[in-house]
């Protein structure tokens, strides 16, 4: 039996698609350095456990297909502290901001149209193109200048009678850009010129360095009924695992339409939203600190990264990601071959082929690397990618 030509096309995550042969390097018994996937290792407050820990229901209901009140008030009130103004009954909790983005997708889009958004962007945007049957028009960026926006002519060239929204990740996933007041702004004026929504993914909204301040979206005037901010729990507190994320839009249609389709999956995990709850209620001083370690972990990373001849890097502003140029013809089979074929002592290191975050080009020798390990342990892994290039190099000059 034939299956689909749209599930075919959908490409396997880039951030996973090694992962049965670091499953085989651990059989090996090699201890594979995991920087290939944005998962903190960072402690989820307390609060979460502890509201979890509270709970005295001898039933566990449904939660309300929009998400329980408690957690609509607290993003509510977030959003509202950061000059955001989005109310609870604006706010639909979603199984991540996976479920999210695909919401937004659906509302916005029929077969043949399609989105825009940069070149590289987060890898499972292109899952869910295809999954939807639609297609990304891309601008390109460069690592020359740290993926900041092209100009305006370079962004709209890009868009026609078929695109529907503007996709971004701010601060980005996978290149750690923050885009400033100007470019946030600069969106926005075309999303106006061109008639299109903005899909704002800001789920790395407070890892922000630099003394660098965040403008959102949500900020913006005058976009108000064409904005559909995207949310997460999963990197802001750490909580992947809980799978609790949001769509947010001061759109009535666009709510309807959510309230629609968070519906027909029926609810998102009661325990997952009274944890995450919770966690709108955590200390300003929480960020603070998992801020600074961030930074920290960032300034080591690029520092033995610029020790590493050939290699073309960044210092990225935001999030937990920087994306360089490596000298090889094919990053996916340099990653590949990391693990199947080299180690230092029994250690080796898991990266993100670059490949996976374009579209259109080929851009085979970039790799994405997430921060997202301690200092000491960041250093061995950086200093075994070192040591790998180098031999992978020698061993394909031949």
């Amino acid at each position: 039996m034939k299956l689909s030509n749209r599930v075919q096309e959908v490409p396997f995550s880039a951030t996973r698609v090694l992962g049965p042969y670091a499953e085989e390097a651990k059989k090996k018994g090699k201890k594979v350095y995991h920087l290939n996937i944005g998962a903190p290792d960072t402690n989820v407050p307390q609060e979460f456990f502890d509201a979890i820990s509270s709970i005295k229901m001898r039933s566990l209901p449904y939660a309300p297909s929009k998400g329980i009140d408690s957690l609509r008030q607290g993003i509510s009130k977030y959003y509202k502290d950061k000059n955001v103004d989005i109310d609870e009954d604006e706010i639909v909790i979603t199984n991540g901001a996976s479920e999210a983005i695909l919401y937004a997708i659906i509302s916005i889009t029929d077969l043949g149209d399609n989105i825009l958004t940069s070149n590289p962007f987060y890898t499972n945007y292109l899952t869910a193109f295809r999954e939807l049957g639609i297609t990304p028009n891309v601008f390109e960026t460069s690592v020359t200048n740290g993926y900041k926006l092209p100009p305006y002519e370079e962004i709209v060239k890009n868009i026609d009678e078929n695109t529907k929204g503007i996709l971004l990740s701010n601060p980005s996933n996978p290149t750690g850009v923050v885009y400033t007041k100007e470019e946030v702004e600069l969106i926005a004026k075309i999303a106006v010129e061109y008639d299109l929504f903005i899909m704002a993914d800001e789920v790395y909204r407070e890892f922000v360095f630099d003394d660098l301040e965040f403008y959102s979206f949500g900020e913006v005037e005058g976009i108000k009924d064409r904005l559909i901010i995207l949310d997460s729990v999963s990197k802001r507190f750490g909580a992947c695992g809980a799978r609790i994320g949001s769509i947010s839009t001061k759109n009535k249609d666009l709510v309807k339409e959510f309230l629609k389709l968070a519906a027909s999956r029926l609810a998102v995990s009661t325990v997952d939203q009274i944890g995450a709850a919770a966690l709108y209620e955590v200390n300003d001083k929480y960020f603070q600190e998992i801020n600074a370690e961030y930074d920290l972990r960032r300034n080591t990373i690029i520092e033995e990264l610029n020790k590493i001849e050939g290699i073309e890097v960044y210092k990225p502003q935001g999030a937990f990601y920087v994306m360089p140029k490596l000298p090889v013809e094919d990053a996916e089979d340099f990653a590949k071959w990391m693990l199947t074929d080299f180690d230092v002592d029994g250690e080796t290191v898991m990266v993100a082929p670059g490949g996976g975050f374009f579209y259109g080009k080929d851009y085979k020798n970039y790799i994405r690397l997430a921060y997202v390990i301690n200092v000491e342990d960041l250093k061995k892994a950086i200093n075994i990618l070192k040591m790998g290039l180098e031999e992978y190099i020698r061993i394909k000059s031949k």
